[in-house]
């Protein structure tokens, strides 16, 4: 598989304080890729980054062979790269509707556009339902639902999922890791930070674990998941 975003040297820091240190990694076109680490080991740091939200000190981030790094946030998605933010940062007062209007505000052809919104409502069929509902009236999960709906109306090459299962309840998570499967199988390469690591890890094709900001481990799902180092600090018992 070709490698869709390559990131060397990223480097990210907060005044004084260094979130990301020299990162690298890579991601191939139409995989799935986890990174998984601690509170503070620089996970959403380097989404952040790769999104244009923040910008990195040092480092590049090159995207279908692109130069990325420092480029404004609504260019990056432009070209295909598009983040659903930690906390979904929905509009909470405009409808379902307006909110996935709005993931498709850098394209031209409207007739792409409809295709693609059938897809979101086929992917997630609640919210078709409550299409012309409030979207701050949403449970957690559809909000979720509607976060990742609006992502897919930018036409994502490459979608960076920053906690998706945050705050959900077990049949919801369950829900929304196979929605990110069904979307990986459709084409679109994920980048996903999750905290639930071992959910993570049985889906991702390739594993990233952060610490420090730095990166300390890479391998295939399976043998993170099978990693003593790893079931030690971030997976415990199964169903623990």
């Amino acid at each position: 598989m070709a490698v869709l975003l390559e990131v060397a040297g990223l480097e990210v820091r907060y005044g004084g304080i260094e979130a990301v240190r020299g990162l690298d990694l890579a991601v191939d076109e139409g995989a799935i890729v986890a990174m998984i680490g601690a509170n503070g080991a620089g996970k959403s740091s380097t989404l952040l980054a790769l999104s244009g939200i923040v910008k990195p000190s040092a480092g590049s981030i090159r995207f279908e062979g692109r130069e990325l790094a420092g480029m404004r946030a609504d260019r990056i998605v432009a070209r295909g790269l598009v983040q659903v933010p930690e906390g979904r940062a929905i509009l909470a007062p405009l409808t379902v509707a307006e909110n996935l209007a709005l993931g498709s505000w850098t394209r031209k052809d409207r007739r792409s556009v409809a295709v693609d919104l059938e897809r979101v409502y086929g992917l997630f069929p609640r919210l078709a339902e409550r299409s012309g509902q409030i979207a701050g009236s949403l449970s957690g999960g559809e909000q979720q639902m509607l976060a990742i709906g609006r992502a897919l109306l930018a036409a994502p090459r490459i979608l960076l999922l920053d906690e998706p299962s945050m705050g959900l309840a077990p049949l919801l998570v369950a829900s929304i890791f196979a929605t990110i499967q069904e979307i990986a199988r459709s084409g679109t390469t994920v980048l996903l930070v999750e905290q639930n690591a071992r959910q993570a890890l049985k889906i991702a094709d390739r594993g990233i674990v952060l610490s420090h900001g730095k990166r300390v481990l890479e391998g295939s799902g399976p043998e993170l998941l099978a990693d003593p180092l790893v079931v030690e600090a971030f997976l415990g018992k199964e169903g623990g």
